[in-house]
């Protein structure tokens, strides 16, 4: 390695003009005027004392706090400036986490606001509707032929003066019961106070002679009403097995197929299986209709039957395909 060049030897006769101080070792380590003189033939020997030593704040390099300010004291840190220090960190922290979260935020809201909106538009109506403002005032039976509606009304009283939406079905059900013809029933509710209920009411297929009279029933076997004399329009059944057979349940299915104009003219009903039910007319027709099955076909065959030949006496439809009148 190359060698350093020597440092410049100072001139002749400055040598004593050098201040003391510039002989002490100064700042950052650098080498002192004592050194110098050491290395450039100085042998005397010098002591440095603790006093000699110059401070560090006289040797600060220019633009340093210490040389701006020479004089200051440094200014002991009390309990309140640190609280304060924390506090403006705080809120400073504070500031940028609302800066950074300002559309997560405000997205929060628009759900909130749209969930509240949501849960009172239905309490809202929860509440209205449960309340006398919707109370029932008018009750309406709608589906009766047989029976008297006004009567079904009255049995419904009730119901009147209750929120629509707290009518009981079941107690319904109990004042429906007294009409044995109702066969099925449905409510509607139409606010503001309109109770509307639909009712189907049972067929009856004819009657069964028994000691008690004559008991007008439906194609389920149901009793619809019981009188000492037959009613009109209605036939009398003769089935073996009564009202629990599958003769009857087949009798009364032919029943309800037989053409409404046919229907009419019917007198009697007879049947000993579910295969071998007979129909007689107020002609004096008999028509062999056989079981349930294809009973749609048979109706349609029977009546173009009668069509062309008005003067039978028998008709047997029991395979509606070919046709057997005598």
């Amino acid at each position: 390695m190359r060698r350093p060049p020597p440092l410049p030897t100072p001139p002749a006769g400055r040598a004593e003009e050098t201040p003391a101080s510039a002989r002490r070792t100064g700042v950052r380590g650098r080498p002192g005027a004592d050194d110098f003189d050491a290395r450039h033939g100085d042998p005397s020997p010098r002591s440095v004392g603790v006093n000699d030593v110059a401070p560090l704040r006289d040797t600060a390099w220019p633009g340093t706090a210490d040389a701006a300010e020479p004089d200051a004291e440094a200014r002991p840190t009390s309990t309140r400036d640190v609280w304060r220090a924390a506090r403006a960190r705080r809120k400073a922290l504070r500031s940028e986490i609302r800066r950074f979260t300002q559309r997560s935020r405000r997205r929060r809201i628009v759900w909130l606001g749209a969930l509240g909106a949501v849960v009172l538009l239905i309490g809202g109506t929860a509440a209205a509707a449960y309340s006398p403002l919707f109370a029932v005032e008018k009750i309406t039976v709608v589906g009766a032929s047989t029976l008297d509606a006004a009567t079904v009304e009255a049995a419904l009283a009730d119901q009147v003066g209750t929120p629509l939406a707290l009518v009981d079905s079941s107690e319904v059900k109990a004042a429906l019961l007294a009409f044995p013809l109702i066969e099925t029933y449905a409510l509607e509710a139409r606010p503001p106070h309109d109770l509307t209920v639909r009712i189907v009411e049972r067929t009856p297929v004819g009657v069964i002679r028994s000691d008690a009279g004559y008991t007008l029933v439906d194609a389920a076997g149901v009793a619809l009403a019981t009188t000492t004399d037959q009613p009109a329009g209605q036939p009398l059944l003769d089935i073996e097995g009564g009202v629990d057979s599958a003769a009857f349940e087949s009798a009364g299915l032919v029943v309800r197929s037989v053409p409404a104009d046919l229907r009419a003219t019917l007198t009697g009903v007879r049947a000993t299986t579910a295969d071998d039910v007979t129909l007689t007319l107020s002609s004096g027709l008999t028509v062999v209709w056989g079981s349930a099955e294809d009973s749609p076909l048979k109706g349609e065959v029977l009546s173009k039957t009668l069509i062309k030949r008005p003067d039978a006496a028998t008709i047997d439809v029991t395979s509606p395909r070919a046709v057997v009148v005598g």
